[in-house]
């Protein structure tokens, strides 16, 4: 398969857009595949991406499924819609419609969220014709024509005649059975003619059906190849697999046509963090509609509406909902704990009323320990209350829009984030730090300080290598007063570290906008150095406070600046 396609009982209705591809920098494999649908009755329209074709061709078929439920009441709401009969009906659908804003999140709770992996795949029967539907030639043989003796009178017999008209009648017989011969010959060739032909046609029709049954079979075979391994990846904890898991169980769930999803979704393997960028509904999607009356003496609908207090209240309780709905349904369906933690920043897109532009922003932000949320019982909870014990960030009130800093945010782009080794499970007593390899020391460090955040949910990466005073390793951490952004530099030196070195952290944190640097040193600074970093935002950290933190985490090692000293190969200077 190397397109999508569309079943709809609609399909007139729908547009399906060009099959776009994003390819890799280098041009050598696909990425991502990209397609637009559009619904002209509904007015609908979403682009749906995925890695994997058969993916996408998923998420059309569940898309176009949905679609037609709408499209089907649409076109009943067309018809039954006029005078007093339509107008108490679609009062009917005003009060459900709030009345299903209240239910978001009671809905999950009573249905599986985990993949059904064989589900997905197909397992129709070929559809396509094997049979050889023309009829096989055949022939009505004519029948031998038979010798009709003549009528013998007595003036015949009198005058002769008998034996003249026996011998034309026999001879009338002989020609009559000659020409049958030939015609039955002549017969016979053309319906063995026709049968070769015949016979030759329906082999090459039952070759090509053949053909085509297997090649159906092979990439039925194939696209639920892809679906195993897909499911062997996410058991297995690959990152891109676990991406698309929670993809297509976010795709799932089936908010009764309330509003169309849409999120991205990113994964740290190494501290097992889900990453959930969901687009809220914004309140001019919100139901607004509580009642509709049928005025007689104009033909008309009027519309009656909810409170604005009733509006607000409603959008801050869809929200609260939609995020611990989907954090339930990711944690539920994970069933090979990928996911240790789970970060969800929702956002909103809406038009700034005092701009009169379109503004997109973060305006709530949660991150939450597996079995911490596993725990809540939430068939019992206020999600309003249930979200802001989980520390969660928004303003008082979500209908307000107001924009908030994320509680955390990867940066995933930055291509300076290398995979991470530990170094800990190598150390002992006897390890010198000041002696160990300069990465293996950069490496010990990100270790050591993503402990330490781990216990307020923050994630530590390393970057590449440079050994040119940039950033080491960089910190998110999600604490609201001291967290951010930080930079760590590590430097294992023998010797004091000058002011120098606290200079070029300085200048890194203001090129990365970092809100924190932290010099870390098997050594200790000079005067200069705490002089320079004093009122600033670093923290510079001897040996001997690295120590203790090591130590803090159960980690052994010692630091011998002498001994490193002579180890390199450097002068000492006593």
């Amino acid at each position: 398969m190397n397109t999508v396609f569309v079943e709809s009982r609609y399909l007139k209705h729908i547009d399906l857009g060009k099959l776009t591809s994003r390819y890799s920098a280098d041009g050598s494999r696909i990425l991502r595949y990209y397609v637009d649908l559009r619904h002209d009755l509904l007015k609908l329209h979403k682009e749906l991406n995925a890695p994997e074709l058969f993916l996408l061709q998923h998420k059309v078929n569940a898309l176009v499924a949905q679609w037609d439920d709408k499209t089907e009441e649409a076109l009943k709401k067309q018809a039954i819609f006029s005078g007093k009969a339509g107008a108490d009906q679609l009062t009917v659908d005003a009060v459900a419609a709030i009345d299903r804003l209240s239910s978001i999140l009671g809905h999950t709770l009573t249905v599986s969220d985990r993949i059904d992996w064989e589900g997905m795949k197909n397992t129709s029967p070929y559809g396509g014709q094997m049979t050889y539907d023309k009829p096989q030639p055949h022939r009505i043989k004519a029948k031998e024509p038979q010798y009709i003796a003549p009528e013998i009178s007595f003036w015949d017999k009198l005058f002769g005649r008998a034996s003249s008209k026996l011998g034309t009648a026999e001879t009338v017989h002989r020609h009559l059975v000659e020409e049958w011969r030939q015609a039955d010959l002549a017969a016979e060739q053309t319906i063995l003619r026709q049968t070769a032909e015949w016979t030759a046609a329906k082999a090459a029709f039952e070759a090509k059906a053949q053909s085509a049954k297997q090649a159906f079979l092979a990439a039925q075979v194939a696209e639920n190849a892809k679906i195993d391994r897909l499911a062997a990846g996410v058991a297995t904890g690959d990152p891109t697999s676990v991406v698309e898991h929670a993809s297509l169980v976010l795709d799932e769930s089936d908010y009764d046509e309330l509003f169309e999803k849409a999120f991205e979704v990113e994964y740290d393997r190494n501290t097992k963090t889900l990453l959930v960028q969901y687009r809220l509904p914004s309140p001019d999607d919100m139901p607004r509609i509580k009642a509709v009356r049928f005025v007689a003496a104009t033909g008309e609908l009027k519309e009656t509406y909810v409170s604005d207090r009733e509006l607000k209240a409603n959008y801050d309780s869809v929200g609260y909902q939609i995020c611990l709905r989907s954090l339930h349904e990711l944690l539920e369906a994970d069933e090979h704990d990928n996911l240790e933690r789970v970060l969800f920043n929702g956002y909103a897109s809406y038009i700034d009323r005092a701009s009169g532009h379109d503004v997109s922003a973060t305006i709530m932000s949660v991150l939450v320990e597996r079995k911490a949320f596993l725990e809540i019982d939430l068939s019992r909870v206020d999600p309003k209350a249930c979200f802001k014990s989980l520390k969660g960030v928004s303003a008082s009130a979500l209908s307000a829009l107001a924009p908030i800093a994320p509680v955390m945010k990867l940066n995933k782009e930055d291509r300076r984030f290398i995979d991470a080794r530990d170094q800990a499970e190598f150390l002992d007593d006897s390890t010198n730090l000041a002696a160990m390899d300069w990465e293996d020391f950069e490496h010990l460090v990100r270790e050591v300080f993503e402990k330490e955040f781990a216990s307020r949910g923050g994630e530590v990466r390393i970057t590449q290598s440079s050994s040119d005073g940039g950033v080491d390793a960089v910190a998110f951490d999600p604490d609201p007063i001291t967290g951010g952004k930080i930079v760590i530099q590590a430097k294992r030196y023998t010797r004091t570290v000058g002011v120098a070195a606290v200079r070029d952290l300085y200048g890194t944190m203001q090129h990365e906008h970092a809100s924190r640097g932290i010099l870390v040193t098997t050594a200790d600074y000079g005067p200069d150095a705490h002089k320079f970093s004093s009122g600033k935002p670093i923290t510079l950290m001897t040996g001997g406070n690295l120590l203790h933190l090591l130590g803090r985490h159960g980690i052994k090692a010692k630091i011998d600046l002498r001994e490193a000293r002579q180890s390199l190969n450097l002068r000492d200077y006593g």
